[in-house]
């Protein structure tokens, strides 16, 4: 299997759909953007032509050095080499189309983060995961998520917009941040949610404290989830 099909990486070959995200993006030239992954590069000149100046960390070596190659003379463009998440960069707004098994570590990354907007690309499926208001079909992400961002669906992508073509759609998915969540905070409801089959009187169990009671995750909505998490935490 081809190293990149197999971690979920498929480039965007649209210049349309580039386009449409740099523009409901709103950059501006006070407006530093960070872009994990720069594929073949069809976002960075359109991000370059509107702001102040753009971070690109790829990690893909052949990647990256074609980067280098095709676009090492735009004046207001840092490539970096190397793991993005891994990277501190301050930023206002964040810009990628992310490999589809990096979409929860980029959730999590980005909801410990300060900016003002993110555009980024994820498999259509996982951004209903987020966005669920079931709570038989959440999980720690969407809880999470749902807390910390203001999310939107601002666009369907087909498959052909892609090489290699996926098997499933994409969407873009519009996020601003209502808060920044704690890495402490995201360790504990995703710890809650690996025994969200138990009682909460025997999941507490496991953090060392008591609570009487025979109800499960999916019987508490989102913000008593919060409230449960927060009381682990300051144990």
């Amino acid at each position: 299997m081809n190293k990149r099909k197999k971690f979920g990486q498929h480039f965007l070959t649209s210049t349309s759909i580039a386009k449409f995200i740099v523009n409901e993006s709103k950059i501006t030239k006070n407006d530093l953007v960070y872009e994990i992954g720069i594929g073949k590069g069809v976002l960075v000149p359109l991000l370059c032509r509107y702001a102040k100046h753009v971070i690109t960390t790829e990690i893909d070596k052949k990647l990256y050095d074609d980067a280098i190659r095709n676009f090492s003379k735009l004046p207001n463009l840092t490539i970096n080499k190397g793991d993005g998440f891994k990277n501190e960069p301050e930023f206002d707004i964040f810009v990628s189309n992310l490999p589809y098994s990096k979409s929860r570590i980029a959730i999590q990354w980005l909801l410990q983060k300060k900016f003002s907007l993110a555009m980024i690309m994820v498999q259509r499926d996982f951004a209903e995961k987020l966005l669920t208001n079931s709570m038989k079909e959440r999980r720690a992400i969407s809880v999470l998520s749902q807390y910390g961002f203001d999310m939107k669906i601002i666009k369907k992508v087909k498959n052909t917009n892609f090489s290699p073509q996926p098997k499933v759609d994409s969407v873009v998915l519009k996020i601003t941040r209502n808060q920044i969540v704690t890495k402490e905070l995201i360790e504990t409801i995703n710890k809650l949610f690996s025994y969200r089959r138990k009682t909460i009187q025997n999941i507490v169990k496991n953090f060392g404290i008591t609570i009487k009671s025979d109800s499960r995750l999916e019987d508490m909505n989102n913000n008593e989830i919060i409230k449960l998490a927060k009381k682990i935490s300051s144990v």
